[in-house]
């Protein structure tokens, strides 16, 4: 077991982001879904799309009239979530990474709870009219997304603090429109001018949102990266949020949602995204831009 777990670990971003909960809810399952994906011979973006397919059908059936389907759905969501993570795995164990799979690997998610927002709204609608749309519109396309958004960055910056650029996905939205504009609409090049159009503004949203953090990294990458002292400074800060981050993406959401269908009332998930989850995020993100401003030396501060 512990030689399992060892590999496992192999394969986890970082240890202090991802904690003991992940290890073993998330990370040990989707490597042995890996593993078995691998001797198959089964290309990681085909374990995405099943991802995506299995998880849009969740939505399907979490607002189902009997319990048993909602229990299904739920567990669609569950095995959707595994496959989502083994996906990463399995293209790390067989070093089969494309900019295709990795697009489709950060927008699996997004069609999962596309899915779950809109059969949440169709189920209610007759009790509460059009409002339902306004609110699954509201708790999905502002208050979910700026969360994720949000939890995306703080851990791609404590990633960035612990290995570089090497091992973190910190792209610079002026970086992207560069790349973007040097490309041309012909075959080839068109698929990839479409993605950096949209990650540039997933980016550029980011970057508004944590001016602190960004002054911080400037000054960092300004002279030549982080210093040893900024780096323990800051991961002996930013391991404090980790839990908060990891409440703010998938885990604690998942939860209350399960919960909530199965008992029949969808609508208190969309309640909890729209008032806790949003208080969360509110106070997460004041109290790490207040620490990013007491790293960065007078003078970067934006």
């Amino acid at each position: 077991m512990t030689g399992l777990i060892n590999r496992v670990r192999a394969t986890m971003k970082s240890g202090e982001v991802e904690g003991a909960f992940e290890l073993y809810a998330t990370r040990l399952p989707g490597y042995l879904w890996a593993a078995l994906f691998a001797r198959l011979g089964v290309h990681p973006i085909a374990v995405t799309l099943a991802s995506i397919v299995v998880g849009a059908a969740s939505g399907v059936l979490m607002v189902a009239e009997g319990i048993g389907l909602r229990l299904c759905g739920v567990g669609l969501l569950v095995l959707a979530n595994m496959w989502d993570c083994a996906d990463g795995q399995l293209a790390r164990m067989t070093g089969k990474r494309t900019l295709i799979g990795r697009i489709l690997d950060g927008f699996a998610g997004d069609v999962w709870f596309f899915f779950i927002y809109v059969f949440i709204a169709l189920r209610l609608m007759p009790e509460w009219g059009v409002w339902i749309w306004l609110l699954c519109a509201w708790a999905g396309f502002r208050c979910h997304a700026r969360q994720c958004a949000l939890a995306d960055c703080y851990r791609q910056a404590h990633l960035y603090f612990q290995f570089g650029d090497a091992r973190a996905e910190l792209d610079r939205s002026a970086d992207l429109r560069q790349r973007f504009v040097a490309l041309r609409w012909r075959r080839g090049e068109w698929f990839e001018r479409i993605y950096l159009f949209f990650y540039a503004r997933y980016t550029a949203a980011q970057e508004r949102a944590t001016p602190a953090l960004q002054a911080l990294l400037a000054q960092t990458r300004a002279s030549g990266g982080p210093s040893a002292e900024t780096s323990l400074a800051f991961r002996a800060m930013s391991r404090g949020f980790m839990p908060w981050v990891g409440m703010l993406t998938f885990d604690l959401r998942a939860a209350v949602l399960y919960a909530s269908v199965l008992a029949g009332v969808p609508w208190l998930y969309l309640v909890f995204e729209v008032v806790p989850m949003e208080i969360m995020r509110v106070v997460v993100r004041r109290r790490h831009e207040a620490h990013c401003r007491a790293l960065t030396l007078p003078g970067h501060a934006s």
